[in-house]
């Protein structure tokens, strides 16, 4: 059995589109803390989804975990899940851990590094994982200057990269950083058990004149070289704690993107 969820909870939770809210404003998690990354994930969403691919003690690892959303949400689920996180960023790491005090939750383990050299650390190196469930930096769209929705969150209108190290996923070209990714991730898959899942999130950048950015196609391409790794679908999140904005108004078609994409692959050994 992949997971202990009942009948209807498993047919809900196949629905390829998922239309729901998790509002920064009613996070229950740290927000406050959290939100010195750029894009934090929901922790809630990222335990309706480590529900879905795992079972009561079970291990799950985030190769680029930020401020830990997806051990926040290891920490939430019931009974917990067990969980290890890597992130570049010193910064990230510390406000994880005093979101894990601040709200009495389940500490995991953050390990501060390069997702590059995660295999040298025992926690991930030593041992197989249940699932990996992770969020990448989308190569360099943090340095460009913010807008609509993350202005009014974050009160700024600044670029926001990850950190300003030249490891950093977030600090690399759209093709550099598809093959960086692709290696980070056959790593990763290296200590996933075999049957188990890779779940990863994306969201498109705003095509140009020349190029059309369709990241999650290009993801989905990119990381089926992975060796044994085979796609297997996706879910649509519709973001609804999104609000509209008239970007390119009234010249011009600048669409809101209120969705992302949640790729799926299996280990299949063949």
């Amino acid at each position: 059995m992949l997971n202990e969820l009942s009948g209807k909870e498993w047919v809900y939770f196949l629905n390829s589109v998922l239309i729901k809210a998790y509002p920064p404003v009613a996070d229950q998690c740290g927000f406050d803390l959290r939100k010195i990354h750029p894009t934090p994930k929901p922790p809630l969403l990222m335990r309706d989804i480590i529900l879905f691919f795992t079972k009561r003690d079970q291990w799950v690892l985030d190769p680029f975990a930020g401020v830990g959303g997806t051990l926040l949400g290891a920490s939430l689920c019931n009974p917990p899940r067990n969980a290890v996180g890597v992130d570049i960023n010193p910064a990230y790491v510390r406000a994880f851990k005093r979101v894990c005090k601040s709200e009495r939750l389940r500490p995991q383990t953050m390990i501060r590094a390069d997702a590059a050299e995660m295999l040298s650390h025992p926690e991930v190196g030593d041992r197989e994982f249940d699932l990996i469930l992770t969020d990448p930096p989308y190569s360099d769209i943090m340095n460009r200057p913010k807008n609509g929705h993350k202005k009014k969150l974050y009160g700024k209108n600044d670029a926001t990269p990850f950190s300003k190290s030249p490891r950093d996923l977030g600090n690399l070209s759209y093709d550099d950083f598809l093959d960086e990714l692709q290696r980070i991730i056959t790593l990763a898959t290296s200590r996933l058990k075999n049957g188990k899942y890779l779940v990863i999130f994306c969201r498109d950048l705003q095509p140009t004149a020349t190029r059309s950015f369709v990241l999650h196609a290009d993801m989905i391409s990119t990381i089926s070289r992975t060796p044994n790794l085979v796609y297997r679908g996706m879910r649509i999140w519709h973001d609804q704690a999104v609000d509209l904005y008239p970007f390119g108004y009234p010249y011009a078609f600048v669409m809101n993107q209120m969705h992302q994409y949640i790729l799926v692959f299996r280990k299949e050994l063949r």
